[in-house]
């Protein structure tokens, strides 16, 4: 079964009762759809985004073994192996040996932090959003290593290189597609 949008949004509040959980599924979920869009993929946008709302999954009830209990609870419901695969994925060399294959899963593992960076990143500026946040901003407090500290820029880094290319752009792209995202404040 390919999940639409609105079972894996069902399927995640079943799983993550928490609003920072949800948020953040949201808005990953918008940004693959935005990538989908982007890079050509737009007739699987759904498909990008349900992956994107159900990466993390397991997180809020089972943090030790995220990307590990998820593929156990999408197996048990039926859901596409393509999915399993993916959003276990983001969880490469983290929790998981499940690589990044497809294009979407390389974008997904690139942007699950880096979403957590900029939003961090946008809530100290005085307008509180991405709307105006320049690259250089999100740049400077990625090389503070005590900035939004659970945020990998290592992944971040890897997630770039994976998909060839250069980290402004992954940050540029990254910070448009949350500027399109409802769930971005």
């Amino acid at each position: 079964m390919i999940p639409t949008p609105e079972q894996a949004w069902d399927l995640m509040a079943e799983y993550n009762q928490g609003e920072f959980h949800r948020k953040h599924s949201r808005i990953v979920g918008d940004v693959m759809r935005w990538y989908a869009q982007e890079l050509g993929y737009g007739d699987e946008a759904d498909f990008w985004e349900a992956v994107g709302i159900l990466h993390d999954l397991d997180f809020e009830q089972f943090p030790d073994q995220h990307c590990i209990k998820e593929q156990e609870i999408m197996r048990q419901r039926g859901i596409d192996e393509r999915i399993i695969h993916a959003t276990a994925s983001h969880g490469y060399n983290l929790t998981v040996d499940i690589k990044p294959e497809h294009e979407m899963e390389k974008v997904l593992y690139a942007v699950d932090e880096l979403t957590g960076l900029i939003g961090a990143v946008a809530v100290m500026r005085p307008s509180k959003s991405v709307s105006d946040l320049p690259v250089k901003s999100v740049k400077k407090k990625f090389k503070d290593k005590k900035f939004a500290a659970g945020c990998s820029r290592d992944v971040i880094r890897d997630g770039a290189a994976m998909l060839g290319w250069e980290l402004d752009d992954l940050i540029a792209k990254t910070i448009e597609a949350m500027r399109a995202s409802d769930a971005v404040e």
